[in-house]
Order: C-alpha cells, then sequence, then structure tokens
C-alpha cells in the first residue's frame, strides 16, 4: 500500500444546527463553444454563485469536478478560478473540490497543502484511500468525502489483491475499503458517470460518454451515503434517489441545453436520515437559445425587441428562396450568432437524400429518378412519363435495339 499523504481526515466544529452546503460542477472553465470564448459567461456566473453564498451563507461551497475544461488551462482560466478561490476563502468557507475528467489531476493537486491550511480541500488523484473532511455540530459527525474522476487502471495498484476490470468494481473497491460508518452522516464528492437499476440520467452533446456506457456505476454502490453529490452530467437531475444528485453545469454549453435551467443545489444536512435541498436559479449573462422562421421574421424588431439579442443563438432560416449572406444579416441584429442552418424543400430533399444513400444501390434508375422528379416538382411522375423514362434507361443500358 502507498503511503497516505497528508490530507485525510480534518475536523472542523463549531457549526450551527443545520449545515448547509452548495453544489456545483462541471464549471469548465475556459471552454470555447464554436469557437466563441465563455470566459467573460463564466466570470459572470462565477460572481452569481457568490451573490447566492453572500445570500444564503452556507458553511461549505462543492465542486464536484471538471473546474477547467482542458487538463492544460490556459492564463485566463487559471486566473479566474484563482479569483473565485480567493473571493470564496474571504467569505471564511470550506471548500470542497474534486477533479473531474477534464482536469489534470496533478495540477488540481498543486499547492494542496497550502490550500488545505485555508480550509480549501482538493483532492486531485486518488492516492489510497478517500479523502475525509469531518464537521462535528450537535447532531455529530458529517463526515464529507472526496472521490477525484477514476479509472479501474488507475486503481487497481491499491488493491492488488482484487480484479478491478471496470468502473463500478473500482468505486466498490474504494468505499468497501473506507470503514464508513452507517451510524454516522457521510455526504460523497465524487465526478462520474452513475446510473441506476440500468436507467441512465439525462445527458446534452456537451458531455463525453465513453462508447457503449463502460464507464457506467450503478448508484446503488453509495447507499452507506446520505447525500452524493455528483458531477459530470450537465442537467440538474437526481439518479435512483432524491439525495443522489447531478447539479449540473452552471452555463449551458451546447444547443441540446438550449432548453435547461441552470441552478446551483443548496444542501441541508440535519440529523441523521435529515436531508434538503433546493436548485436556486442562475441568470447567465447571455442565454443560449434558437430561432426558427424566415429571414425577414427573425430580423423584425418586433419579434425581437422583447429578447436580449446579445443571446447566443442558433438560427434556422426557412426561406425557400435563396438567402444572400444570411449570417451577415442575423449578426447585424444577433451579433453572437455560433450557428446557422436552413430548413426549405431543398434541405428536405438533401437530408432525405443523405438518408436514402445508404440503400441507393438496392433501388433501380428509373425508382431513383422518380424520386428526384418529385423533390423538384413535388408531384409524381404520370404513367406516359414513367413509360418514357423507362425505354431511355433500357436503352442507354442496352437493353433494346
Amino acid at each position: 500500500m502507498v503511503e497516505l499523504s497528508y490530507k485525510i481526515s480534518v475536523v472542523m466544529k463549531g457549526i450551527g444546527i443545520k449545515v448547509k452546503l452548495l453544489h456545483t460542477s462541471d464549471l469548465h472553465i475556459g471552454k470555447r463553444v464554436n469557437e466563441f470564448s465563455m470566459i467573460e459567461d463564466q466570470k459572470h456566473i462565477l460572481n452569481e454563485m457568490l451573490k447566492i453564498v453572500d445570500e444564503h451563507k452556507p458553511e461549505g461551497f462543492i465542486i464536484a469536478g471538471d473546474i477547467y475544461d482542458k487538463g492544460i488551462p490556459g492564463v485566463e482560466a487559471v486566473t479566474l478560478f484563482d479569483w473565485f478561490l480567493t473571493e470564496l476563502h474571504n467569505r471564511d468557507i470550506a471548500v470542497f473540490i474534486v477533479s473531474g475528467n477534464h482536469d489534470s489531476s496533478e495540477r488540481i493537486d498543486f499547492a494542496g497543502r497550502i490550500m488545505e491550511e485555508n480550509n480549501i480541500h482538493i483532492a486531485g488523484a486518488y492516492n489510497g484511500e478517500l479523502q475525509k473532511v469531518t464537521i462535528s455540530d450537535e447532531f455529530g459527525h458529517l463526515n464529507i468525502y472526496l472521490m477525484p474522476f477514476i479509472k479501474p487502471a488507475t486503481i487497481r495498484r491499491f488493491y492488488p489483491d482484487l480484479n478491478i476490470e471496470t468502473y463500478q468494481e473500482a468505486v466498490e473497491a474504494i468505499i468497501d475499503n473506507s470503514d464508513i460508518d452507517p451510524s454516522e452522516r457521510n455526504l460523497l464528492v465524487a465526478h462520474q458517470f452513475i446510473t441506476y437499476a440500468g436507467k441512465e440520467p439525462e445527458r446534452s452533446e456537451s458531455e463525453v460518454i465513453s462508447l457503449g456506457g463502460l464507464d457506467n456505476i450503478d448508484g446503488r454502490v453509495f447507499d452507506c451515503f446520505d447525500y452524493v453529490a455528483l458531477g459530470h452530467i450537465h442537467r440538474p437531475q437526481r439518479i435512483g434517489r432524491d439525495t443522489v444528485r447531478y447539479a449540473g453545469s452552471p452555463l449551458k454549453y451546447s444547443f441540446s441545453e438550449s432548453r435547461h435551467s441552470k441552478s446551483v443545489t443548496m444542501v441541508e444536512m440535519g440529523e441523521k436520515g435529515t436531508v434538503q435541498f433546493d436548485m436556486l436559479p442562475l441568470i447567465p449573462l447571455r442565454d443560449m437559445r434558437e430561432i426558427k422562421g424566415p429571414i425577414e421574421t427573425l430580423i423584425d424588431p418586433t419579434i425581437y425587441r422583447e429578447a436580449n439579442t446579445l443571446d447566443y443563438i442558433h438560427a434556422t432560416i426557412t426561406n425557400e428562396e435563396e438567402i444572400y449572406d444570411g449570417i451577415g444579416t442575423l449578426r447585424s441584429v444577433y451579433p453572437n450568432v455560433m450557428r446557422l442552418d436552413f430548413e426549405n424543400s431543398r434541405s428536405v430533399f438533401n437530408e432525405n437524400a443523405r438518408m436514402a444513400a445508404v440503400d441507393v444501390e438496392e433501388k433501380s434508375s428509373t425508382e431513383l429518378f422518380e424520386e428526384f422528379y418529385e423533390s423538384q416538382n413535388n408531384v409524381s411522375m404520370s404513367d406516359v412519363q414513367k413509360s418514357i423514362i423507362v425505354d431511355i434507361f433500357e436503352e442507354m443500358a442496352g437493353e433494346r435495339e
């Protein structure tokens, strides 16, 4: 067994009647969406969370992984997160952080000793035992366990006597060897893909999940925890039971999330068996939304004047006629158009043609011409026309003299 790191158990005392913790995840600081930098939006939303901290005065702030969008974050991203941690520290609350699959565990662990001394608890890499922070209040101990993003390959060396092949087996090994007291209140912070009895959480396009669901872990493995603060999935939701929850990302990072409502989760830990939570809404600097219609309607002031034209936009133009410089025209009103699509009879035909390409070899030349004729003219060929086409194709193929 590897020697354990210095930061395994810390005791905090003097907490009030209920321990309040804010739970968020998937900040993805430094992310670019469709080549648009999100750094300004991220600073705004982090500031919105600080306002919630000031209003609700929680004892702790949980970040369940994916602090950065890349393993080697840019200067802007590191500077922004440094500012955010400093602001949380200035408010004299505990901070609990685990690394996510987008983070570099070694970089997240940097300066861990100094962070620990300042009540900022970070689990970047699993070191053979779950890091535990114990809060003591009138109800006894609340044990907060920090489990960074793990893979089976990184866990096997700590348990050489176990056959660990799957993510499920890796997490089971960690929990089974963590000496968790079920009579006390236990909270886990983790960043993994959790399912429950085969049911998967609702995902969006901005999340990367292993093909075939090889990284899934059944949520029943967490039955010894009173609350599980999860990261990895961008839509806030429960998985299996109300107290196993994804907080979701604080911002929308793809148009598949355009209808999502973003929030931060307030968790209140009372006596054993008493957990309350509330989803506190987050208002972005710019929303991410979809608009659709003829271009003259989309740029009509009576249509857009009630909306924020600075939002990030996915526009779908439905005009039948050719549109010259559609993106330029739209950006004269919506400067942050991220994506432009066209939807009309021609685009429908193109999509149908793409879908039909897989079985095109199974159709005769006559059948393919009939489909082309109908798509261009919106009417079917007459029997006379079909007969003429049959004759032409047969002659071209040398089947008639």
